[in-house]
């Protein structure tokens, strides 16, 4: 694997909150349409980290490379027109809006379009993710599974070459999860997109991603396919709180 071509890149990322140290050292790379899952136990790093590939954070040390260029400090919405999209734990939809009107809002404003097609942005992307036919729905008025799903359009219609997702199946149930599951895969097989996905129903990252890193008090302990994840001692203590016999 050629990190030098990665997509995606960090290198060195330290972030802290005065005192506190959340990510020490960080180095990561994503290879272009890799699934790649980011897992640890609560307060590991993982949301502070993807706040610093979108600049929502900027880091206390380090750097951030998308496509080989830097983009360290940029603004987020100059992130997102470069290419980055993301979803978030706590959903953050439009309420007020139609599932139409969400999806011309990432169509619109992300990755080098701007209006020119982005009603047919939108709607391909509200087709993939199985809403065209609630495109007129107002937000509000969606289940969970649909915001989660409408969340995950909003990114897709901002054309991105990254797509972070964070905990899309959180609160789903397993028939709504399997249908997750399945977009992850058809948004990476057909759109060719590069995937770097935070996930506590770690059985589910096992399944289908191609390669695993995980975070332990802001450490990256590990980084290798799922067979060798779960193999992983230290892994295994990060999680179950005692090393193996």
């Amino acid at each position: 694997m050629n990190i030098d071509n990665a997509i995606l890149k960090l290198e060195n990322v330290f972030k802290s909150f005065g005192g506190l140290q959340v990510l020490q050292d960080i180095d990561l790379h994503l290879e272009r349409q890799e699934i790649v899952g980011l897992i640890g136990p609560n307060g590991a790093g993982k949301s502070t980290l993807f706040n610093i590939i979108t600049a929502i954070y900027k880091p206390t040390r380090g750097d951030v490379y998308l496509q080989g260029k830097r983009i360290t400090g940029l603004a987020p919405h100059t992130i997102c027109h470069l290419g980055i999209a993301r979803t978030f734990q706590l959903i953050k939809a439009f309420l007020s809006m139609t599932a139409m009107e969400s999806a011309l809002v990432g169509a619109t404003f992300g990755h080098a379009h701007g209006r020119k097609g982005a009603r047919k942005r939108a709607f391909e992307a509200l087709d993939m993710v199985g809403l065209a036919e609630k495109r007129d729905t107002v937000t509000t008025h969606m289940t969970l599974s649909d915001r989660r799903l409408l969340e995950v359009a909003m990114a897709l219609a901002s054309m991105p070459v990254v797509t972070l997702l964070d905990e899309p199946m959180a609160g789903l149930n397993p028939s709504e999860t399997d249908k997750v599951l399945d977009l992850i895969k058809k948004v990476r097989d057909e759109r060719k997109i590069s995937i770097l996905w935070v996930e506590h129903k770690v059985d589910a990252v096992f399944d289908i991603c191609d390669r695993i890193i995980v975070l332990d008090y802001g450490i990256k302990i590990a980084d290798g396919k799922p067979e060798e994840i779960a193999k992983d001692k230290k892994v295994i203590e990060a999680y179950f709180g005692e090393p193996l016999t």
